[in-house]
């Protein structure tokens, strides 16, 4: 049977000017970005692709491709590859988890395998536990491109269920259930983030719950961190600094803090954005100035989660002081974090990105800087501007305060006339 022509990414290639070796030449690059280790596509492996003859490149060339365009795979005309599963998608899922699905129909196999009636009772091992963590792996790459999603939420909270329930699919070591456990209490951490990103507090505070018991069951240090600190967040972002101190002092506290300098960086930062948000500039420079000493005190070649190490860094830690001082009312100093971070920032934090443009342009407009605010807010991506939650309410605060400050300037103008074509496009 003849390939049909992938003409999506034909289109996508016309219109941002790649041809098949620039296009392969990025790819690469972005694969050198993602692995340590360049890629080896050329300009056939990209006619290919056009000509329809690869339908679904590999897992770490499409998340490549992906970072090089900004927009999922299956957007550019390419189509998974079917397998047997009875597991519907999720309503409201974006593109990228109608792929990730057919992990789900994987897992109930597994559990199907070891059923009455089947030779024995099936043995449950650090492999099963190996493969949800690749799992745990790709919704963490997920939120960071897209972020906040309810589709995002969904796959992941649906991943802690089947976690749990691989529990009961076999037999297993007490090692073996603890890390089951903590696999779930990490799938239920991040639909617990999603929905904080996408301003969904009520599921926000329901995933919560779940995963501080099963990070109980699961003694994991880590994940407990990472549960509290984004209870800490999540109080900080409703206007309640008592109960996101209360919250992030939990976690800062657990002794996983003292063992390893950048979760207690980590948790000075965000204390710091707390600290911001309550209008505690003392406070909010102390605690930035620890959280630097601790972060270059840390040993960079020591074992970390993959959540960690996905996103915290120097960057994030200018994007924390950021927020800090914006709430602060510190525009100068937080325009000055603001570039720094973006100058730093790793190519797959996307939403990240979108955040801290958005940010920046609130401090420019703040300072009266019209025309340098509404440039930066023009740049945040049209996706993140009218799909992302948050990054779309701090776009509308923007445009409302710019036009009670300067409402018959031609920047406030080019911004009115800005989001009119971006949600005309969008929708």
């Amino acid at each position: 049977m003849n390939a049909t022509r992938n003409e999506a990414l034909e289109a996508w290639m016309e219109e941002h000017g790649y041809s098949s070796n620039t296009l392969a030449d990025a790819v690469n690059k972005a694969l050198e970005k993602l692995t340590g280790r360049l890629g080896g596509l050329d300009g056939s492996s990209v006619r290919d692709w056009k000509a329809g003859r690869v339908r679904w490149p590999k897992t770490a060339t499409r998340t490549a491709l992906e970072t090089v365009s900004g927009v999922p795979a299956t957007a550019l005309g390419f189509v998974p590859r079917r397998r047997a599963s009875s597991t519907p998608a999720g309503p409201q899922e974006d593109p990228d988890m109608k792929r990730r699905n057919l992990v789900v129909g994987g897992i109930y196999a597994a559990a199907a395998a070891a059923a009455p009636g089947t030779t024995g009772p099936r043995r449950i091992g650090m492999s099963d536990v190996g493969r949800l963590q690749q799992r745990f792996a790709e919704v963490i790459a997920s939120d960071h491109r897209y972020g906040g999603q309810l589709g995002i939420e969904q796959h992941a909270a649906a991943l802690a269920d089947e976690a749990l329930n691989l529990q009961n699919s076999g037999s297993a070591t007490q090692r073996v259930r603890s890390s089951l456990y903590g696999c779930a209490a990490s799938f239920r951490s991040s639909a617990m983030w999603a929905a904080i990103d996408g301003r969904r507090y009520s599921d926000a505070k329901a995933h919560m719950r779940e995963a501080q018991a099963l990070a109980e069951m699961s003694g994991d240090q880590a994940i407990k961190f990472r549960i509290w600190s984004h209870a800490g967040a999540m109080y900080r972002h409703t206007g309640r600094p008592g109960e996101a101190f209360a919250a992030n002092d939990v976690a800062r506290n657990l002794h996983i803090t003292r063992r390893d300098p950048m979760f207690a960086s980590l948790g000075l930062a965000r204390q710091a954005a707390i600290h911001g948000a309550a209008h505690d500039r003392t406070s909010t420079r102390r605690a930035l100035d620890q959280a630097q000493d601790a972060f270059q005190r840390m040993d960079p070649d020591g074992y970390r989660p993959v959540w960690l190490l996905a996103f915290y860094d120097q960057a994030e830690l200018d994007h924390l002081a950021l927020s800090a001082f914006l709430t602060l009312g510190d525009y100068p100093t937080a325009e000055f974090y603001a570039h720094r971070c973006l100058a730093a920032l790793r190519p797959h934090m996307r939403r990240s990105h979108a955040i801290t443009t958005t940010r920046l342009a609130h401090a420019q407009l703040a300072q009266g800087d019209f025309e340098a605010a509404v440039d930066t807010a023009r740049k945040v991506p049209a996706d993140a501007a009218t799909q992302h939650a948050r990054v779309s309410r701090m776009l509308q605060e923007f445009g409302a305060a710019l036009r009670a400050r300067a409402p018959r300037s031609s920047a406030t103008q080019s911004w009115t006339e800005h989001t009119r074509d971006v949600w005309k496009a969008t929708t």
